[in-house]
C-alpha cells in the first residue's frame, strides 16, 4: 500500500496500491468526498500509465494542481525505477 501526502489541494493524502501494473484500492483523505470516491472508482483496475496520462496536469480553479493531478504525481513517484 502506498501513501502519498498531497500538496496544494483540499485532500491531504492519497492511499492506493498497484497490482500487476494496475491501480487498486484508491482512497483520498479529505477533499470533496463524493467526487474523490468517484475518481477512485473510475480509475480502479486501470493501468497506471493510462491513469497518469489522463490525470496529469489537471488544475482546480486557479490552483496549479488538483486532486486528480496529485494522484498522477503519486503514481509517477510510486513507479519510479
Amino acid at each position: 500500500m502506498y501513501q502519498y501526502k498531497t500538496s496544494g489541494t483540499c485532500s491531504t493524502e492519497i492511499d492506493f496500491d498497484i497490482k500487476d501494473g494496475k491501480l487498486t484500492d484508491v482512497s483520498f483523505v479529505g477533499g470533496c468526498n463524493g467526487n474523490l470516491k468517484g475518481i477512485g472508482k473510475l480509475v480502479e483496475g486501470m493501468p497506471v500509465d493510462l491513469v497518469i496520462s489522463r490525470l496529469d496536469g489537471i488544475k482546480c480553479g486557479f490552483k496549479s494542481t488538483s486532486c486528480p493531478d496529485q494522484l498522477a504525481r503519486a503514481l509517477k513517484q510510486a513507479t519510479k525505477g
